[in-house]
């Protein structure tokens, strides 16, 4: 429990971390990163590039120093919060460095109005934050651990096959070297592979793209630009490569309760893969499933073939694809973008359907606009978005 004292502090703070919430972030990262090269491994420097690291940071910090008297109002955010520092292996060791360095880094940026008092009061509140993580974080280490096929920790696996999914995609199945069973997973999960690159360790998490229940992991990799970890794997995990791997973790995954409602699957470019999961599970089952997939054109288009062949022998599936810049011999169902009114034609009258959404940030956002307002219940959209939710609202 905090004092009555360190609440009232926390709580003044609000103004100075809307007005500066960002430049304190962005000063931390430098700050740790400087001082404590040995967690870079857990960041990406795209989004640390981007700034997307240090504004999801900075509405996080918001967030708790406004809610910090009524904290069961962002008790939903912390589930995501969990899984995601478990995936990477977030350690009880590794807090210590985060305070530091965030209470160095909003002295130096606010100045004078971070009074010893100021600085005092969020060290206890970072405390009592770090201690519900810590505890939270246990819970999913244990818990992997002590179920069959489970383990704690880095687990070594094996490349056992590749495969071409489109132009930029490629599949990468993972067999366990010590062809031991395998951890389940939740449709919608993800991997996390923690490599060393160019002499440098990386850790980087990748969507589960096949069902559960297989004697593999799959995951498939898009190719990015300048991407360091992308194209390593392309490059250099050849079929028999061994890679260190995290168990499974994420909680944006399908949820076996809503099986009575109709399903939407909406995904952009590289986001099919766990959608891709989602419907390998959720076809045998009878439910209705819409599977709208946006991509440029037929080259970068990956799993058509395999969506195809789920519908072919699943009626309840209905697959829509939807080219933006189609080539020559491409047979999409649409040309141009996933547009309310196409979405709106995937709907029933009475909106109560699941929409799961993943893709580029543009396209989830007016996925999210378009879904809010053709009457789709709040509770009934899913999406795994990095950076604050005010950037996926906002138009």
């Amino acid at each position: 429990m905090l004092s009555a004292q360190t609440i009232a502090l926390v709580k003044a703070t609000v103004p100075a971390l809307q007005q500066h919430g960002e430049a304190v972030t962005r000063h931390f990262y430098g700050v740790m990163f400087t001082q404590h090269p040995e967690v870079k491994a857990f960041f990406n420097e795209a989004h640390q590039a981007h700034g997307t690291q240090a504004r999801a940071l900075a509405g996080a910090v918001l967030a708790y120093a406004a809610h910090i008297d009524r904290l069961e109002e962002i008790a939903g955010a912390l589930p995501r919060i969990v899984q995601k520092h478990a995936a990477l292996g977030v350690l009880p060791k590794h807090y210590p460095i985060v305070g530091k360095c965030l209470l160095q880094a909003i002295q130096e940026v606010l100045g004078a109005a971070a009074t010893p008092e100021i600085v005092s009061a969020w060290a206890e509140a970072y405390g009592a934050l770090a201690e519900l993580l810590i505890g939270a974080e246990e819970e999913v280490y244990a818990a992997n651990e002590r179920q069959s096929g489970g383990w704690r920790g880095t687990r070594p696996f094996r490349v056992a096959r590749r495969e071409n999914e489109s132009e930029l995609i490629t599949s990468f199945y993972l067999e366990p070297v010590d062809g031991g069973p395998l951890l389940a997973f939740a449709p919608g999960q993800y991997l996390t592979l923690v490599l060393e690159v160019d002499g440098e360790p990386v850790r980087r998490n990748y969507s589960l793209s096949d069902a559960p229940d297989k004697p593999w992991y799959r995951i498939s990799v898009k190719r990015e630009d300048g991407g360091r970890v992308s194209n390593w794997l392309h490059e250099r995990a050849a079929v028999g490569t061994e890679l260190q791997v995290q168990a499974p973790c994420g909680d944006f995954v399908l949820q076996p309760s809503d099986a009575r409602r109709p399903l939407v699957l909406v995904t952009g470019g590289v986001g099919i893969t766990p959608a891709m999961s989602m419907l390998e599970a959720a076809a045998p089952t009878g439910r209705p499933i819409r599977f709208i997939h946006a991509a440029r054109h037929g080259g970068v288009h990956a799993f058509r073939a395999r969506v195809d062949a789920i519908a072919a022998t699943h009626p309840n599936v209905e697959p829509l694809y939807v080219y933006d810049e189609p080539r020559s011999g491409d047979k999409p169902h649409a040309t141009g973008r996933v547009t309310r009114e196409l979405l709106a034609q995937a709907l029933p009258d009475d909106r109560d359907v699941d929409l799961y959404f993943l893709g580029p940030k543009p396209f989830m956002q007016s996925v999210y606009a378009s879904g809010v307002a053709l009457g789709v219940p709040q509770p009934q959209l899913r999406w795994e978005f990095f950076g604050p939710l005010e950037e996926l609202k906002a138009a």
